[in-house]
């Protein structure tokens, strides 16, 4: 039995976030990192020419939202913070003055202020699935379930995350995302000397050491395993995996647009090589002390990587085929604290949407005059998810059966953001 751990990720709740996948006798010279993909089963009616995709970008352990799309400069100084407005190419919106970039491509982009989150705690399971308890499929989970895997031979959910992106629930360990964390790289393409033949030996070895356990196996389990072990070697075989992930195969100019926010960068690779869901995580906004401090760092970089992205989509022809979503938990508290951070913040937090289709070019609600709740238009995180999936051509209100054979639809609040669609 072979074990593969993620990085640790680990926030103010001194909990360690850690994925890791435990795969048969996975001996045959493949570490594949943390966990992989079956091919679904396709629909006799067969796939559609051209899905859409979905790039979550999440902002872990909570972003200010009043420091980023929602400034109230008008506020007491105690909670208007230390960063001034910005106006946008888009009349009557402004943004931070450390988001220069997505100021002057505003049309491309849009905002909902008014996102009001059920989440306590570091709890990311709401915005991964839309459901405020954990037990559900994360939305990457639900893409691999209904698409599955194209015949390029890229799974249909990675993550890029360090802890893992989303878990599939009763939907089977076969739809976990794909984590190309640490040694996972490097074992995407066969080692010296593999040729077919020899992994094609090496695929039906596995598989008799792993008979026993299957066929007393009442979970399912091994059924799912066995989806990874084959996904493995198919990815191997291929290749076409580990050409997506490889950054260095794009122009030197692409690169430094991209320096040191690779993660985005390779995020456009992949739902370029026909990837359903991807996530990856930018930093660690859990800023009880200092916000100001970090945000003067991070957000300028937030803000490089979600302009290049979005801008690479539209160069591309890609604007209306890919859905980007920018967001953490939770927002943070609009008053600043005596360690000059701002604590957890569950009433209200600010959602950066993209593409799809969707109508871009606004900043969607408006706040109270601090910052600390939705004034008019609040909107759930499970209705956000709605308007998501209606983008990429999914209903929401489509069901699976959980582990008792209950149906469970996969949003229960399935009213979308209107201004949006």
């Amino acid at each position: 039995m072979l074990t593969i751990w993620g990085a640790r990720r680990r926030m103010c709740d001194g909990v360690s976030r850690r994925g890791f996948l435990k795969i048969g006798a996975l001996g045959a010279g493949l570490t594949l990192a943390d966990v992989l993909r079956v091919r679904a089963e396709q629909k006799a009616a067969g796939r559609p020419a051209a899905e859409k995709s979905v790039i979550m970008i999440e902002l872990p352990g909570g972003p200010p939202h009043t420091d980023m799309y929602d400034l109230k400069p008008e506020a007491p100084k105690e909670y208007r913070g230390e960063f001034n407005p910005i106006k946008t190419n888009v009349s009557g919106v402004s943004i931070c003055e450390h988001f220069p970039l997505q100021a002057k491509m505003w049309d491309k982009l849009a905002v909902v202020r008014t996102v009001v989150t059920g989440a306590v705690g570091h709890r990311d399971h709401e915005i991964q699935s839309g459901y405020k308890v954990p037990g559900y499929p994360s939305f990457g989970s639900i893409i691999s379930k209904l698409r599955g895997v194209g015949p390029s031979g890229v799974p249909p959910f990675v993550t890029l995350n360090a802890a893992g992106g989303g878990e599939p629930a009763f939907l089977g360990v076969a739809h976990r995302p794909f984590l190309p964390n640490g040694p996972g790289m490097r074992n995407l393409v066969p080692s010296n000397g593999m040729t077919p033949e020899r992994l094609k030996k090496r695929q039906t070895l596995l598989k008799g050491f792993d008979e026993m356990r299957r066929d007393t196996d009442a979970s399912g389990t091994m059924a799912g395993l066995d989806a990874f072990e084959a996904r493995a070697f198919d990815m191997v075989a291929s290749g076409n995996v580990a050409k997506a992930l490889n950054v260095n195969l794009e122009d030197a100019r692409t690169r430094e647009r991209y320096k040191g926010v690779e993660k985005f960068l390779m995020a456009r690779r992949l739902v370029e090589a026909g990837v359903g869901a991807v996530t990856l995580s930018f930093s660690n906004w859990d800023t009880h002390f200092d916000n100001f401090k970090y945000c003067k760092e991070w957000l300028p970089q937030l803000d490089r990587g979600i302009a290049a992205l979005i801008q690479d989509l539209h160069d591309r022809g890609l604007e209306r085929d890919v859905v980007t979503v920018v967001w953490g938990e939770f927002g943070r508290d609009p008053k600043v604290n005596a360690k000059a951070g701002r604590e957890h913040w569950e009433p209200v937090m600010s959602a950066l949407i993209a593409g799809g289709g969707l109508k871009m070019g606004q900043a969607v609600g408006t706040t109270t005059a601090r910052g600390e709740e939705p004034k008019d238009r609040p909107y759930k995180v499970p209705q956000v998810w709605s308007t998501i999936y209606r983008a990429v051509g999914i209903d929401p209100a489509k069901t699976f059966p959980d582990g008792s054979g209950r149906p469970v639809h996969i949003l229960e609040d399935r009213e979308p953001v209107k201004e949006l669609v």
